[in-house]
C-alpha cells in the first residue's frame, strides 16, 4: 500500500538537497544540488528529441561509464542547448565544480539545465553559486531545491511516498519542473527521484521506462517537446532492505507501483501548472484493440490544439474529437464511436447526437473534466492528462526572452 508523506526528494533516507539565487535569473532561485550520502545507482530516460541540450549529452557519458551517482546539480534560467563545444565545457565544469564541492568522484555527478535555448551559461555565477550550496544540502532543503529548478512555473511541484518491501518502510521521492513545452516522447522536463530501496539498476530501469510511459509520457500541455528532458531516479538502499533483484520478486512489483504513483502525482501537477491554463483535462479511450491504440488515440487529442480551445471556450464540439482520433492512426470504426464529457453522453454510436448545450456547457466550465472516448474494439484502455490552451499561454511565449 501506497502512503503520502512529506519530504519531497530528501524524504527518502540518505538524501540531502539545497537550493539558492545564484545570479542566472535577476531575483529567484536558480541553482540545486541534491545528494546521496550513500553511493546510489541510477536509472534515466531522455528525451528523444534530435536537438539535444549538453547536460543530457554528459549524463549519458556518466551512465555508460558507471550505473552510480551521489550527486545531481541544476540551473534553472539558461537551458545549455545549441550552445556547441563550448556548452559541453561548462556542463563538465559544473559536473568537476560539484564533485570539488562535495568531496565526491566526478563519475558520480550528474548535471541538468532547464530555461532559454541558444544562450551559454553565465559559469562565474554557476560555480560561486556551487560552491555557496554544497555547505547548505540538507534534509530540509528539499523545498529549496523543488523551487530553484522551476522557470514559468507558478508552484513548486514534490511528491513523497512510503511502501512496505518485505516487512521494512521504503520511501520514494521526488521533485519536477514543467509548464509549457510540455508533449514528452520519453519522460518530460525535469523530474529528479530518490529512493532509499536497493535494486538492481536494469530493474530500476525497467520500472522507471514503464512508469514514464504511463505517466510523464501521457501529459501534453502545448505539444513542444523539450531539448532538456529527463528523468533520473536515484536509489541508494539505505533502507536496508535486501536487493530487488528479478521480477519475481513480489517487492519489485510493489516498488514498480509505487514509482509510478510518484510519477503520475508529479505528472499531473505539471499539467495543472501548463503554462495559461485553467482547466485539468482527463481523457479517458475505452473499449481499445490495445493499450497502444489507444494511448495513441488519446496523445492527438491531447496534442489537439482545437480540442484544447474548445475546452477553454467550453464549447462541446465534438466533432474536433472524433478527428483527433481519426489522424491518430489507429483503425476503428467512427460510426461505432462514443464520447462523453463526464457523466453526459455527448456521441452515440451511428453519430447520434442528443445532448443539452447548457448541460454541456456546465460540465466544460468545471476546473476538472474528463472526456471519455468509446472505441467499442475490444477491452484495452489509457488514459492522458492535458489542459486547455488560453489567450494567457500566447502572452507567456510572446515574451519569454523578455
Amino acid at each position: 500500500m501506497v502512503k503520502d508523506i512529506e519530504g519531497g526528494v530528501t524524504a527518502a533516507q540518505g538524501f540531502r538537497a539545497a537550493g539558492i539565487h545564484a545570479g542566472i535569473k535577476k531575483k529567484k532561485k536558480d541553482l540545486a544540488i541534491v545528494v546521496s550520502d550513500h553511493p546510489a545507482v541510477v536509472a534515466g530516460v531522455f528525451t528523444k528529441n534530435k536537438v539535444v541540450a549538453a547536460p543530457l549529452v554528459v549524463d549519458r557519458m556518466q551512465m555508460e561509464k558507471s550505473p552510480r551517482v551521489r550527486a545531481i546539480v541544476v540551473n534553472s534560467g539558461n537551458a545549455n542547448a545549441c550552445t556547441g563545444e563550448r556548452g559541453l565545457q561548462d556542463a563538465w565544469q559544473m559536473v568537476a565544480s560539484t564533485a570539488l564541492a562535495l568531496g565526491v568522484p566526478r563519475d558520480e555527478v550528474y548535471v541538468s539545465s532547464t530555461g532559454v535555448i541558444g544562450q551559454t551559461l553565465p559559469m562565474e555565477n554557476i560555480i560561486s553559486g556551487i560552491t555557496a550550496a554544497a555547505p547548505l544540502v540538507s534534509r530540509e532543503g528539499h523545498a529549496d531545491a523543488a523551487e530553484s529548478i522551476l522557470t514559468t512555473d507558478t508552484f513548486v511541484k514534490e511528491v513523497a511516498v512510503a511502501v512496505t518491501l518485505g516487512g521494512v518502510d521504503v520511501v520514494i521521492g521526488g521533485m519536477a519542473k514543467g509548464s509549457g513545452m510540455i508533449a514528452p516522447n520519453m519522460a518530460t522536463m525535469l523530474a529528479f527521484i530518490t529512493t532509499d530501496a536497493r535494486i538492481r539498476p536494469s530493474l530500476m530501469q525497467a520500472a522507471l521506462r514503464l512508469a514514464a510511459d504511463r505517466s510523464f509520457n501521457r501529459i501534453s500541455v502545448d505539444g513542444d517537446m523539450s531539448t532538456n528532458d529527463m528523468v533520473l531516479v536515484l536509489a541508494n538502499g539505505a533502507s536496508g532492505i535486501p536487493e530487488i533483484a528479478s521480477t519475481t520478486d513480489p517487492s519489485y512489483d510493489a516498488f514498480a507501483t509505487a514509482l509510478e504513483h510518484v510519477l503520475t502525482r508529479l505528472s499531473k501537477m505539471i499539467v495543472v501548472d501548463g503554462e495559461g491554463a485553467t482547466k485539468f483535462v482527463e481523457i479517458r479511450i475505452v473499449e481499445a484493440s490495445t493499450e497502444e491504440a489507444a494511448a495513441q488515440a488519446a496523445r492527438a487529442i491531447a496534442n489537439s490544439n482545437l480540442v484544447k480551445t474548445a475546452i477553454h471556450g467550453e464549447d462541446a464540439n465534438w466533432g474536433r474529437i472524433l478527428a483527433a482520433v481519426g489522424y491518430s492512426g489507429i483503425e476503428f470504426d467512427p460510426a461505432a464511436t462514443e464520447i462523453s464529457f463526464g457523466s453526459l453522453p455527448i456521441l452515440r454510436r451511428n453519430y447520434t447526437v442528443e445532448f443539452s448545450e447548457e448541460e454541456a456547457k456546465r460540465v466544460l466550465s468545471e476546473k476538472e473534466i474528463v472526456i471519455t472516448v468509446s472505441l467499442h474494439q475490444g477491452s484495452a484502455s489509457a488514459t492522458f492528462w492535458t489542459c486547455d490552451l488560453s489567450q494567457a499561454y500566447v502572452d507567456i511565449n510572446a515574451n519569454y526572452r523578455s
